[in-house]
């Protein structure tokens, strides 16, 4: 079969859920195999998990070069790789980086490439929700090697022994590829819930819980599921939670399994952000909000009543 290249998307060498995602949705296509790039010694971390998931090649660039500076060298890299091994297709993860590196080896490789796919099928054909999700298109790429970003949660991952035989790349850089260094970085601290691109689960709170007090209610149901916790932008903009857990059209895109909106409207800047999610709650005391148009399942009320009880059952029910 032909091979699909999978760019691993890791955190200091631990590749993070959506490349496992990857890994499954690229057995469907071909043979995969794996793209790590990252600093020295850091890929020793990730061989195991990616051979758990099925990838039977394990390409790999480490040097300082790729951690100390941005995106360009990582996409000169990549695209060298399709020119030496000219796979069928090539998966990115459809975070910041991702979607920018597949940008760049795009134009490398005058390819075309298919942003923010929620599937792929076994031709290539991609699957967009476009236009604030109000209309799902189905795209082929014509030209050079199928590139694809692909939403995180789009695909269950699914453990499948492969060999993980491992290839070292050579990491010769152009002087343009360092035009930009990278000086500092700062992590931050990811506490005890999971990131809110990555969760299965995501409950969000909107205008409706009043003030940034009533955010309390929402990461205590959060933590009864071992969810990430959102915003609206209407919550981030008032300052009663940090503009990094914005889900929307200006935020962060989200697709888990299931996504609890608990007092937002339902604006359309908010819904292209969350309704690809698999299933939707909605959690409101207005019976006319147009989240209910989207939601699999509405509760109309109070949510400083409903939100609490349903809190206090799920922690029941766990034991």
């Amino acid at each position: 079969m032909a091979e699909v290249l999978v760019l691993v998307d890791h955190l200091e060498g631990k590749p993070k859920k959506v490349t496992y995602e990857l890994l499954t949705k690229a057995r469907e296509l071909g043979t995969p195999s794996a793209v790590f790039l990252g600093s020295p010694g850091q890929s020793a971390a990730a061989l195991e998990g990616l051979a758990k998931y099925g990838a039977e090649k394990v390409y790999v660039a480490e040097s300082e070069e790729i951690a100390g500076f941005l995106t360009a060298p990582k996409a000169e890299i990549l695209a060298g790789l399709i020119d030496d091994k000219n796979p069928v297709a090539v998966l990115f993860p459809s975070s910041v980086e991702g979607k920018e590196v597949a940008a760049r080896v795009a134009v490398k490789t005058g390819s075309g490439l298919l942003p923010d796919a929620v599937d792929v099928d076994a031709d290539g054909t991609a699957t967009q929700s476009v236009f604030g999700g109000a209309v799902e298109v189905r795209s082929r790429i014509t030209t050079g090697t199928n590139l694809v970003t692909i939403r995180p949660n789009s695909t269950p991952p699914v453990e499948q022994a492969g060999a993980a035989q491992v290839e070292q790349l050579p990491v010769q850089l152009t002087e343009g590829a360092k035009a930009a260094r990278i000086v500092d970085s700062v992590v931050e601290s990811a506490g005890g819930r999971p990131d809110l691109g990555d969760a299965s689960v995501v409950v969000s709170g909107g205008r409706g819980v009043g003030a940034a007090e009533g955010f309390g209610l929402i990461e205590a149901l959060a933590d009864s599921l071992g969810a990430a916790v959102g915003a609206s932008r209407a919550a981030t903009d008032a300052g009663w939670y940090p503009h990094q857990h914005q889900v929307g059209q200006t935020g962060r895109t989200v697709s888990p399994q299931l996504y609890i909106a608990v007092g937002i409207s339902g604006a359309i800047q908010h819904r292209a952000g969350m309704q690809t999610s698999k299933t939707i709650v909605a959690i409101n005391k207005d019976p006319e909000a147009p989240i209910f148009e989207l939601a699999d399942f509405g509760l109309v009320g109070d949510l400083f009543t409903v939100v609490p009880a349903l809190t206090q059952e799920i922690q029941q029910r766990k034991g």
